[in-house]
């Protein structure tokens, strides 16, 4: 089986790579692509891989953009921090729809989905339109309702003790040498026991967002934005982390978005 891997952060990249090959051992990964442009360019111009598995969010846009510019009749296994794009991701081609962290028990099920898929008989024409209704509701009610509940506390560690802190007070997180540390607005500083992709899952994404592979920011910690070399983008947090926050060219017009609303 050959899957083509659509995934800009590394670490989420490498750490599907290694849930692949226990849920589908005969995997081959063909490319590991971070971008949609990127995508594009070798969807047309190599064979149709057997699988494609992605991400939604890509250094430069949605993957759902690939499905607007190509027809890609792979079957296509979608995975994110977010369920706002379940409908959109469905009609393309989507076996399944897994939110972050991935669990290897969700990968090997969407495999199994995957098999059914291909052995079931092509519906008749008069019967197409149902079963894709079937498929959307069954999609839809393993997905989170829309009052889906975001982390509203963490608890720290304070000296000897453990403390509630709200996520109100949270200004920013950061990642460095596998530890996250969070910064609150008043400058205090926690260590906690996530990682910025399983975050990414627990915050709300109206008011967090990933600003790159280091800084997850609430909305108020930002600033002002600065423009920098090569179309990036120089973000000043408060309070200030201890070195700079860039954002990538290809990220850039989310974020603005983002800060828009």
């Amino acid at each position: 089986m050959i899957v083509l891997l659509l995934e800009d952060e590394y670490p989420a990249a490498e750490r599907l790579q290694r849930l692949l090959q226990q849920a589908a051992p005969d995997a081959q990964v063909a490319a590991v692509l971070d971008s949609v442009t990127d995508a594009v360019q070798w969807l047309s111009s190599n064979p149709a891989p057997d699988l494609i598995l992605s991400d939604i969010q890509l250094a430069d846009g949605l993957s759902l953009e690939i499905f607007d510019q190509l027809l890609v009749r792979s079957p296509v296994i979608f995975t994110t921090a977010y369920d706002a794009y379940a409908i959109r991701a469905f009609k393309a081609n989507s076996v399944d729809y897994l939110l972050k962290p991935v669990k290897l028990a969700e990968l090997q099920a969407a495999f199994t989905k995957l098999r059914e898929w291909r052995a079931a008989p092509a519906a008749p024409a008069s019967g197409a339109a149902t079963d894709s209704a079937h498929r959307l509701e069954r999609l839809l009610d393993t997905l989170p309702r829309p009052d889906r509940q975001y982390k509203t506390r963490f608890l720290v560690r304070s000296g000897e003790q453990l403390l509630p802190l709200p996520v109100a007070q949270v200004a920013w997180f950061q990642s460095r040498h596998e530890t996250t540390t969070l910064a609150t607005t008043d400058n205090r500083r926690f260590v906690v026991d996530y990682t910025l992709e399983q975050l990414e899952s627990l915050l709300d994404p109206r008011q967090f967002f990933r600003l790159n592979r280091q800084f997850i920011a609430q909305l108020p910690a930002v600033q002002r934005l600065h423009p920098h070399f090569n179309g990036k983008l120089l973000l000043d947090l408060h309070p200030a982390p201890s070195e700079e926050v860039l954002i990538s060219r290809e990220k850039a017009a989310a974020v603005k978005s983002w800060l828009e609303g």
